[in-house]
């Protein structure tokens, strides 16, 4: 029993051994024995797919270590826990990278990218080949992609088409006469082909028959219609009606039946031209001669005619522009200046263009110039036309011109015609620029922008759709969103209508009237009195009075302008004579002390100076503008004959000025002088004071009327007002109340009225022989001493 339980344990033993001795290799290793029958210890190779399988997940490779291993993912894979080893026991897996994404520009130009698991491929786009031949290729295979030329295949884009390569693809174009039925420019594929335009486009030559020729189609135009020599361009019409009306044209300008009838067949041979550009140049050559003849005559009468002046320019104007070769023409006659610029081609013109000339500049954008881009005809014109002279003939018209107060307009500026290609032009989509100078440069009026429009009262110049933009005294710069004639209007301030001026000068003229009659009588009557000075005051006073009189009675009676007009030339002689006879005054007055004494015009020098000479100045006044006589609001001058009354009668009061003081330094030289004549040297002095007082009171009555031509000026306006108004009665004070003489005689006549008594035979003797005594002294110069 005991051997038993001995081989018993000694076998359990044994079979214990060599698991207790391989236990004795760490993790990872196992046990082997040598030659010797050594135990050695050796790593286990983890990795061994033959011994142990794939022992780390999808997409991922194996590492084996000493003692151990690791897993890490494969080229083109990335861990999902961003570790780059871990063992198969750890979750992570390994995801494909998207190289498309992550790394940019990866593949070469004209190549796109496709991302595969794990790599990726680069493929030429469409329209490109590789130049190795491969399809697939990466980065690093020195591969490029180029260009295919598909217009190699001849017949790629069909019959009446051309092919044009690009980058990548290619486009077809339609051959010259040939358009694709959806409208497009060109095309690529074989989806449409080009067909014959005249078939597909029936109406592309407007009123016109299309044929095919070898450079594509042309239009041959109906009778009337015209494509202004661009054969390849729409027929529109040319409208010649304007010139076949010669019935009317003829009615409204007589003088010029030549030149319409002219007119209308240069207008109707440019439908037949094939060569206009000679019959462009004879129309705009007649239109000029015709406006010239217009201009330098009394023709453009009223609104009416000047709206068909306007109309009939415009519309040969437009007519004229696309028959001009490019860039465009200069012409200039005597009383007008053209300049035009012309744009041809099938391209629609842009951007700003400008003309310039001496009196204005036009600034407009050529799309504005062309019109509606589908009824492009293929030329654009802008042509600028200054009238020299026409202001005179259309200054007055101003119903459209809306007043702010009681102010007056005259037109300040040349007057300007602006004419496109366009013809719908009444209301633009970019405003012009119209730059006017100035025809009286001064920064003390507002200007106002206006154009000539025919629908208002006839024809009248009216500011609706223009604006100022800036003004200086030189010249104004004017905004209009329409295309017409144009000019600068000056606002002019009359005096205003005030009841308390009205009031004022009615009174002050009726006791004027009542003076100045008194003055004609007793210049006229008392005998002792009358010299050649007396008959001077007696003239003057004359004037003054049927001047006053006029303008009592006919200054407001402006209904009939005939009578109007004379009313107005018979101020204007009145007045002028009063003025002259004041300057025969002083004249007398420089002979007398100056030159020799006690000497005296003749009466028929006098009257000559004194009523001749006014007469002189209205006669050449009323010749030359005998429409400025009499304006809207009064029977006067109108403000530009206004000078030919003002312009004499400073001259006057200078040329009195000048005498008044030389004579004053004569007199103060004599009276220094021991001269035993002091009697007459007193009664020289006495005529001097009188002819100053005179001046003063008659010359600066009408200083302060110069100033009636700006607003603001209210204060001069009274002063001008009561000046005027009484300087009738300032003449009776001086001459006649303030004069001793004078005053004696109306004592004697008084005396004689109210108090009459009968004399003896020698009292009356006595007066009778005494009185010629007592007068003889002042027989010579007619004044007493004041």
């Amino acid at each position: 029993m005991t051997r038993k339980k001995t081989f018993l344990i000694l076998g359990l033993f044994l079979f214990l051994f060599p698991t207790l001795s391989n236990s004795q290799c760490p993790e990872g290793f196992n046990t082997t024995m040598d030659e010797n029958g050594k135990e050695n210890c050796n790593d286990v190779d983890e990795c061994n797919e033959d011994d142990y399988g794939l022992i780390c997940k999808e997409n991922a490779e194996c590492r084996n270590t000493v003692g151990g291993y690791y897993c890490y993912c494969a080229d083109g894979f990335t861990s999902s826990t961003k570790k780059e080893t871990f063992t198969a026991a750890s979750p992570q897996t390994c995801r494909d990278i998207n190289e498309c994404v992550s790394m940019k520009n990866i593949c070469p130009a004209n190549a796109e990218c496709h991302n595969s698991a794990p790599y990726y491929a680069c493929i030429c786009a469409s329209g490109f080949t590789s130049s190795t031949g491969v399809e697939a290729f990466r980065s690093g295979d020195n591969v490029t992609c180029n260009d295919i030329d598909e217009c190699l295949d001849e017949a790629i884009c069909g019959p009446n088409a051309s092919c044009n390569n690009t980058e990548g693809s290619y486009i077809c174009v339609c051959n010259a006469g040939f358009r694709l039925k959806s409208g497009k420019a060109d095309f690529t594929g074989n989806h449409e082909q080009c067909e014959d335009l005249c078939k597909i486009d029936q109406t592309i030559c407007g009123n016109g028959t299309c044929h095919h020729g070898a450079d594509g189609h042309y239009c041959s135009c109906h009778s009337g219609f015209t494509n202004y020599g661009n054969k390849k361009h729409r027929c529109t019409e040319l409208n010649c009606d304007i010139f076949k009306d010669e019935t009317s044209l003829e009615k409204t300008f007589p003088t010029v039946h030549d030149h319409i009838s002219h007119l209308k067949k240069s207008c109707l041979d440019l439908t037949e031209s094939e060569t206009p550009k000679e019959k462009s140049d004879d129309l705009l050559e007649f239109l000029m001669s015709l406006m010239d003849k217009l201009m330098s005559g009394e023709v453009l009468t009223d609104n009416k005619k000047v709206s068909l002046f306007f109309n009939l320019v415009e519309h040969a104007l437009r007519l004229t522009g696309p028959f001009v070769s490019p860039p465009g023409t200069e012409k200039m006659a005597e009383y007008t200046e053209v300049k035009m610029k012309v744009y041809k081609g099938s391209e629609l013109p842009q951007g700003p263009t400008t003309i310039s000339s001496e009196h204005a500049k036009l600034d407009i954008d050529l799309e504005v110039a062309a019109g509606d881009p589908l009824y492009y005809p293929g030329f654009t014109a802008v042509s600028l036309l200054t009238y020299k002279n026409l202001e005179k003939f259309v200054n007055g018209h101003f119903g459209g011109v809306k007043r702010e107060g009681n102010e007056s307009y005259q037109i300040n500026s040349k007057v300007v015609t602006i004419t496109v290609s366009n013809t719908n032009t009444s209301h633009l989509k970019e405003p012009i620029r119209l730059t006017v100078h100035h025809l009286e440069k001064t920064n003390k009026t507002f200007h106002t922008c206006v154009f000539w429009d025919s629908s208002v009262e006839g024809g009248a110049w009216s500011t609706r759709g223009c604006r100022v933009v800036t003004s200086s005294p030189e010249y104004t710069v004017c905004s209009c969103e329409h295309l017409s004639s144009f000019a600068v209007l000056m606002a002019l301030y009359d005096t205003e209508d005030r009841f308390d001026l009205k009031l004022i000068t009615w009174v002050g003229l009726s006791l004027s009237l009542v003076c100045l009659f008194f003055c004609i009588l007793t210049f006229s009557m008392i005998r002792s009195i009358q010299s050649p000075r007396t008959t001077m005051h007696l003239h003057l006073c004359i004037s003054l009075f049927i001047a006053n009189f006029i303008f009592l009675a006919g200054i407001s009676r402006t209904e009939n302008k005939v009578g109007c007009a004379v009313v107005a030339g018979m101020l204007h002689f009145f007045y002028l004579s009063a003025f002259c006879w004041m300057c025969l005054e002083g004249i007398q007055l420089f002979r007398m002390v100056v030159l020799v004494f006690n000497t005296n015009f003749k009466t028929a020098y006098m009257m000559a100076g004194g009523y001749g000479v006014p007469a002189v100045i209205v006669a050449i006044s009323a010749m030359v503008s005998h429409k400025e006589y009499g304006t809207d609001k009064h029977c006067w001058l109108s403000l530009d004959l206004i000078w030919s009354f003002f312009g004499p009668a400073c001259v006057i009061i200078i040329v009195n000025i000048f005498f008044f003081l030389i004579t004053a330094w004569k007199l103060a030289q004599k009276f220094s002088s021991l001269n035993p004549d002091l009697d007459s040297l007193q009664k020289i002095k006495a005529f001097t004071i009188t002819a100053v007082a005179q001046l003063c009171i008659l010359g600066t009555m009408w200083i302060f009327g110069c100033f009636q031509f700006e607003k603001g000026t209210i204060a001069m306006t009274y002063l001008f007002t009561i000046f005027g108004s009484l300087q009738g009665v300032m003449l009776f004070v001086m001459h006649c109340l303030l004069s001793k003489q004078v005053r004696d005689e109306y004592q004697n006549i008084a005396s004689r009225l109210f108090a009459p008594r009968k004399k003896t035979y020698s009292e009356f003797s006595y007066s009778h022989s005494s009185k010629p005594q007592a007068s003889k002294s002042t027989q010579d110069t007619g004044e007493s001493q004041i």
